[in-house]
C-alpha cells in the first residue's frame, strides 16, 4: 500500500513539473501597432489622442506613484471596427469573440502598386495571385494588406493624403484600400475571420459610399486599420493576435496587434 501511495505522489508530483513548464516561445514576435501619443493620426474630423497626468512623483509616504487619464475617438490610430460601425445588426466591440481576433495570418504585400498608385484598392487579382504563390487563404485566416503606408506615419500629410482637419479635409484624403470586389469575393468565396491594412480605412481615402466596410461588417467581420510594420511579416504561416480594448457597445477602440511564427 505505501509502495503504491508513493508510486501515485510521484506521478501527481511529475504531472505537476510538466504542466507547471512554460511552452517555449515563438522564434520571431512583431509588434503592428503604431504608438498612441499627441501625434497618432486620426480622421481628419476627430480629435486627437490626449494624455493627461493626473500624478507623477514621490508620494509624501516615499514611494513613487504615476497615474494619468486619456481622451480619444475610438477610430484612430491602430485600431479595430467593429462590424456595427458600418452594419445596424453588426458586433459591438465587446461581441466580438475572441476566438475572432487570433487566426493564422496572410500577408498580401501590393506595397509596388500602392506606389504607383495613391488611391490603388486592392483587387481579387491581388488576391488570387497571392493564392497562385502561397496556396489558398487558410480557413480561419486573418488576411494582412500591406500597401507601404506604415513608413508614411510621421508625415500625417503623406499618410493621408492633406494635412487639412475638419469635414472640408475628407475630400482630400487619398490614400490606399481594399475595393468593394475584392472585399466582396472574400465574404462569398473564402472562410476568414477579420481584414488588416496599414492604412486610415479598409476603405481607400476618395470612397464616398464606403462599400468594403458595409459588405465586410454585414458578414460580421471586423476591420483592422492603421497596421503598423506589415513588412516584417512572411507571406504566409505566421499567427496574429489583434486584442482591442473591450468597450461595451464600441463601435471600435484601441488595438494592439502581434504577429509571431
Amino acid at each position: 500500500m505505501r509502495k503504491a501511495i508513493l508510486v501515485v505522489l510521484g506521478a501527481a508530483t511529475l504531472s505537476f513539473t510538466l504542466a507547471a513548464t512554460p511552452p517555449s516561445l515563438p522564434g520571431t514576435i512583431v509588434d503592428l501597432t503604431h504608438p498612441f501619443d499627441a501625434d497618432t493620426i486620426y480622421w481628419p474630423t476627430a480629435g486627437r489622442f490626449e494624455l493627461e497626468s493626473v500624478a507623477h512623483g514621490v508620494t509624501e509616504k516615499g514611494y513613487f506613484y504615476a497615474a494619468n487619464r486619456f481622451c480619444a475617438a475610438e477610430h484612430g490610430g491602430t485600431h479595430l471596427d467593429a462590424p456595427i460601425h458600418f452594419s445596424e445588426k453588426g458586433r459591438a466591440l465587446d461581441q466580438v469573440p475572441i476566438e475572432q481576433l487570433l487566426g493564422i495570418g496572410v500577408h498580401v504585400d501590393v506595397s509596388s502598386r500602392a506606389a504607383q498608385d495613391r488611391d490603388y484598392r486592392v483587387s481579387v487579382a491581388d488576391l488570387t495571385a497571392w493564392e497562385i504563390r502561397n496556396g489558398r487563404i487558410p480557413e480561419g485566416a486573418i488576411v494582412l494588406l500591406e500597401t507601404g503606408w506604415s513608413q508614411r506615419w510621421s508625415d500625417r500629410a503623406a499618410y493621408l493624403g492633406t494635412a487639412l482637419t475638419g469635414a472640408e479635409a475628407v475630400a482630400e484624403l487619398h490614400f490606399p484600400g481594399l475595393d468593394p470586389e475584392a472585399a466582396q469575393w472574400l465574404v462569398g468565396s473564402r472562410s476568414i475571420k477579420a481584414v488588416g491594412i496599414d492604412t486610415a480605412s479598409i476603405d481607400y481615402g476618395q470612397s464616398k459610399l464606403f462599400e468594403s466596410h458595409v459588405i465586410l461588417f454585414k458578414a460580421n467581420l471586423p476591420a483592422l486599420e492603421n497596421a503598423a510594420g506589415l513588412e516584417r511579416l512572411p507571406a504566409k504561416n505566421f499567427v496574429v493576435a489583434a486584442l482591442p480594448m473591450m468597450i461595451r457597445g464600441g463601435s471600435g477602440g484601441p488595438l494592439r496587434i502581434a504577429a509571431w511564427w
